[in-house]
């Protein structure tokens, strides 16, 4: 329990500040929820209105200092990376849905293997070449061979990599 007025007060003020920050996270979630939902449902109808809405309550977020300028600016780019990809595609229906898909960063609740499994079956129901979706699909670089362990001096016990550092910066001298 705060023993002093002015730390009460910082309490009051505290849960004043958190209240209202919940309130406008809120709001930017919402807003950016029903962009996403209209670019990935194809409606075309009344987006631009959708995404200028949901640019303005990020930044009145990050102007009274709820979110960071950077937060807003990350998700200002992607939303409107997701916008440009979606309103601009054109092709057939499995490539809009492969699109679709890309943006929305597959279904929720899925792994990313499932994901692209089904990416797959779509692509080759379709006739298109199957685009990698995974880092570790994407590159089949080796991994770096271990470092070889010095040998320990006769008659010592072996001690892990960070212990010996960490016994020769705690050792004091006797110079005191």
């Amino acid at each position: 329990m705060a023993n002093s007025r002015s730390a009460r007060k910082r309490i009051r003020s505290n849960e004043r500040k958190r209240v209202r920050n919940r309130i406008v996270r809120s709001a930017v979630r919402t807003r950016i929820g029903r962009v996403r939902r209209s670019l990935v449902s194809g409606q075309v109808a009344g987006i631009e209105e959708e995404l200028r809405a949901a640019v303005k309550a990020l930044d009145k977020a990050a102007e009274k200092g709820i979110l960071h300028r950077n937060n807003v600016a990350r998700r200002k780019s992607r939303i409107m990376a997701m916008a440009a990809k979606l309103t601009l595609m054109g092709g057939s229906e499995a490539e809009k849905a492969l699109t679709r898909a890309a943006a929305t960063g597959g279904a929720k609740g899925r792994s990313a293997k499932s994901a692209s499994g089904k990416a797959t079956a779509a692509a080759k129901g379709a006739g298109v070449k199957k685009v990698s979706t995974t880092k570790a699909a994407a590159s089949t670089v080796k991994a770096p061979a271990a470092k070889p362990v010095a040998a320990a001096k006769p008659g010592t016990a072996a001690k892990p990599a960070g212990a010996a550092k960490r016994a020769a910066s705690t050792r004091r001298t006797s110079d005191q």
